[in-house]
């Protein structure tokens, strides 16, 4: 699929992997919709790319409905969506106090995996109604985690959010497939992102030591290479590309 003059959406779209995701995808002519729950923070990223900002919680029906109806008007309907939007949390499922309390666990469900099946099935409700170019209408991309595969210990949350969405990535490929639509899913390892960076230079050298090759945190930027080889390579349905320098995840 190409990418210019298309209308291409990002969750997540103020920081990290969504951001990058944004520019990228801006710079080579696409007309961007960066969501993201912080107004503020997308709108700078949109004002450095020339994209369109919404504030969304990618969580709720009502708000995902609205800000579809609102990029079809403004922009036009979407070919590409790129789900960046998540949250991490670390907490052991029995801890010290006790059992995890649910709804922890189910905020992350909410984001994580309702949020990225939420906006999912509403982008590709507007593909199918689109004409089909070199015999397709869209393509879906969505962000799982090498933890969907190799949770640690404190990750029940995250893990089984991520899990939910590799497990997504061929059902919905089948089911779109009728309608030329593309889904597939990024599962990144270590990422430069504001939380990895959070933490001190002794902490981050060490992390990056785990990785085999190369021996780094992965940057944005090749998160969002990545995501435009996937839109532009149309053999590419169906399938989890592990981001991650072949790392496999420590129990701790």
């Amino acid at each position: 699929m190409k990418i210019e003059n298309t209308v291409a959406m990002v969750t997540g779209a103020a920081s990290g992997m969504g951001a990058a995701t944004a520019l990228h995808l801006a710079n080579l002519g696409a007309k961007v919709a960066l969501l993201d729950l912080n107004l503020e923070a997308v709108q700078n990223v949109a004002e450095r790319c020339g994209g369109t900002a919404y504030a969304c919680d990618v969580a709720s029906a009502d708000a995902a409905v609205t800000i579809m109806d609102a990029i079809v008007d403004e922009l036009g309907a979407p070919r590409v969506l790129v789900n960046c939007a998540g949250i991490a949390t670390a907490e052991r499922t029995v801890g010290k106090s006790g059992p995890m309390p649910l709804d922890s666990f189910k905020r992350v469900i909410d984001v994580n995996l309702i949020g990225s099946f939420n906006m999912m099935r509403l982008a590709a409700a507007k593909m199918f109604a689109l004409e089909r170019e070199a015999d397709e209408r869209g393509v879906i991309i969505n962000t799982a985690s090498v933890a969907g595969y190799e949770g640690q210990i404190g990750q029940a949350a995250y893990a089984a959010s991520k899990g939910g969405i590799i497990a997504l990535t061929i059902q919905s490929a089948r089911e779109f497939a009728s309608q030329g639509v593309r889904v597939m899913t990024i599962a990144p390892g270590l990422i430069a992102t504001p939380m990895l960076l959070g933490f001190n230079q002794e902490i981050q050298d060490s992390l990056a030591a785990s990785v085999p090759f190369p021996k780094r945190f992965g940057q944005p930027e090749e998160y969002a290479r990545l995501a435009q080889h996937i839109i532009e390579n149309q053999m590419l349905n169906g399938e989890v590309i592990r981001l991650d320098g072949a790392i496999r995840l420590a129990p701790r």
